[in-house]
């Protein structure tokens, strides 16, 4: 049997194939998926369990000018193959390559740029808006939200702007009970029950002014082709409720969805995942949060954790299993997570707010106006702060610092190491007058022999790591690690001194007199923008007191950094071991 795959370049070629040759490209643009995927690595489950449904969206509607909006951008791999990419396909998340997730200037056919969930719905709808503005009727607008992102707060607020609308718009519901973890949440228990026709309360999408329909099969390609050319010809808001199986087509991938959503490499064949063997490397960041609230919480009973849609990926599993009761997965809705954390600590009560860097600018306004303005003494533990490698420009957490910088009454730290991370969250839990954002990154850290007994931290007080007669470093989180190495492999270390400041506020500004007295050239490294970063923040201090010194700011330059692994990514901003050699060079 002949290739078909390998023939179609864009939809256009794919819409000369006959209806019945259909579920062949199905079968082929999987393994087409899993063969690229299992030796380069990327998002899995996702994309596998839409293949159908990719096909029918291209193959009924005009894309590119029929416009089609993915939702997160997990699930758009195979709507990248299919538009014009197949060929680079394998230089996926590699540095230069095409991205992980849909981009407006990667290609026409990447209709808006998603790596956040939840925004297809409100983007569709601005188009269609604009459609509807240009006289253009006949144009379709079409929105592909999983089930775990539509119960999110933006999605909702589209949803009800929407159904008040005439606008020719098709939500498209991929439900598969599953987002990188588990779904969760009334709604899901709603659509479970649709699922099995048990559900007896009115439909909520119909209520919302949707013309509903479905629960189909997203695996018969015949029948999603068949709703979808109806649904063509039905004016007003539409919602076509599709069901699938995350992983579909590999069974391990189905089996096991948690694990197979980005499961590194793996055997194309069995599915069987490559063995790594990691007993001899530190712990990953998220595990000595996780296991250390876990330590804590047993002991404090006021302590709760709390995280939007992330219990795996930021390890607050550990405490969902071990006390179930006082862990909180809330679902994709960072500002609700952000508030609830507030509500009980009006209570008394000592929240651990997971959230990833990145998706915490989704809930700023609720960290300024609920937290911060009361003064209420939420830990923010921010995990995947700094440059994140291959999921690219959407998630590194590079802005926190920045941004979380200017908010009154915010303490702010980054754990050199897994020893200081574990001793600000037993510090923070004894008690702290104000909210505490702690940062660190994603991976591994640094020591083996991690698990200290606890010792408490004094708010706003650097430290020395190593003396030094001519220049000073400044160092700010885990990047210190990289200037340590640095120092133990050049042959002029006597003449450099380097300080972890721990505190990004408030600052140590009795240890930054004692610096700017004795060094002329000061040199600040952080893993976060540069612009109203840590190095910001030290050259605000000299500049209040009129120090003259000389001052150098690495960190990440002005601009949005693409995917890359994260040792690349350093290289380029002049973070890397060896970009911070070659400066310190040039100065002694």
């Amino acid at each position: 049997m002949k290739n078909l795959l390998s023939h179609i370049n864009s939809p256009i070629d794919l819409r000369k194939i006959s209806k019945e040759e259909l579920p062949q490209i199905a079968k082929e643009l999987r393994e087409f998926i899993i063969d690229i995927v299992a030796t380069k690595e990327g998002h899995l489950g996702a994309s596998l369990g839409v293949v159908e449904l990719t096909i029918a969206l291209h193959y009924v509607f005009d894309t590119p000018n029929d416009l089609l909006v993915w939702d997160v951008g997990h699930q758009a791999y195979g709507h990248k193959i299919l538009t014009e990419r197949r060929d680079v396909f394998h230089t996926n998340r590699r540095r230069n390559g095409i991205s992980g997730f849909p981009k407006r200037d990667e290609s026409d056919y990447d209709t808006f740029g998603v790596g956040h969930s939840s925004t297809a719905i409100s983007a569709a709808l601005g188009m269609a808006i604009a459609s509807k503005l240009q006289k253009n009727f006949s144009k379709q607008h079409i929105a592909v939200v999983g089930d775990a992102s539509i119960a999110s707060g933006m999605a909702f607020e589209a949803m009800n702007h929407a159904g008040v609308t005439d606008t020719n718009i098709l939500i498209i519901l991929n439900d598969n009970a599953i987002g990188i973890d588990p779904s969760v949440g009334a709604l899901k228990q709603y659509l479970t029950n649709v699922k099995k026709g048990a559900e007896k309360q009115d439909n909520i999408f119909e209520a919302l002014n949707f013309d509903y329909s479905g629960p189909i099969d997203g695996h018969d390609v015949f029948s999603v082709i068949a709703e979808l050319e109806r649904l063509k010809t039905v004016k007003g808001p539409k919602f076509l409720h599709v069901i699938t199986t995350k992983g579909k087509g590999l069974q391990k991938a189905e089996e096991d969805q948690v694990k197979y959503h980005a499961p590194g490499k793996f055997d194309k064949i069995t599915g069987e995942l490559t063995p790594k063997n990691t007993s001899h490397l530190p712990p990953k960041f998220q595990d000595v949060f996780g296991h250390t609230i876990v330590e804590l919480a047993k002991k404090n009973e006021n302590i709760v954790g709390i995280t939007p849609a992330m219990p795996t990926g930021s390890s607050l599993k550990y405490m969902m299993e071990a006390i179930p009761d006082r862990a909180f997965d809330v679902g994709i809705a960072e500002q609700h997570a952000v508030t609830l954390a507030a509500g009980m600590a009006t209570q008394g009560l000592i929240p651990f707010c997971n959230v990833y860097s990145t998706f915490l600018q989704r809930a700023y306004d609720q960290v300024i106006h609920d937290v911060a303005l009361q003064n209420l003494p939420v830990i923010f533990c921010l995990d995947r702060a700094g440059l994140v490698g291959e999921d690219g420009a959407t998630h590194h957490g590079v802005f926190d610092l920045a941004y979380l910088r200017c908010i009154p009454n915010l303490i702010i730290f980054a754990p050199l190491n897994e020893v200081a991370l574990r001793n600000i969250m037993y510090t923070a839990q004894l008690g702290l007058k104000h909210p505490i954002a702690i940062r660190y990154p994603r991976g591994r850290g640094v020591l083996h022999d991690w698990k200290q007994p606890f010792s408490a931290i004094e708010i706003g007080k650097g430290i020395c790591i190593q003396e030094g007669s001519e220049v000073a470093i400044l160092s700010i989180g885990a990047i210190g690690n990289t200037v340590i190495d640095v120092l133990k492999e050049v042959d002029f270390s006597e003449k450099v001194a380097q300080y972890d400041m721990q505190f990004v506020k408030p600052l140590d500004e009795i240890l930054l007199h004692h610096i700017f007295k004795k060094f002329k050239t000061i040199i600040t490294v952080e893993d976060g923008t540069i612009k109203g970063g840590f190095g910001s923040a030290i050259t605000e201090f000299a500049s209040r007191y009129n120090y003259t010194n000389t001052l150098r700011v690495l960190g990440i330059p002005d601009r949005f950094i693409e995917h890359g692994t994260v040792e690349e990514l350093h290289a380029t901003c002049g973070i890397s071991k060896d970009t911070i050699k070659e400066l310190l060079a040039s100065l002694l």
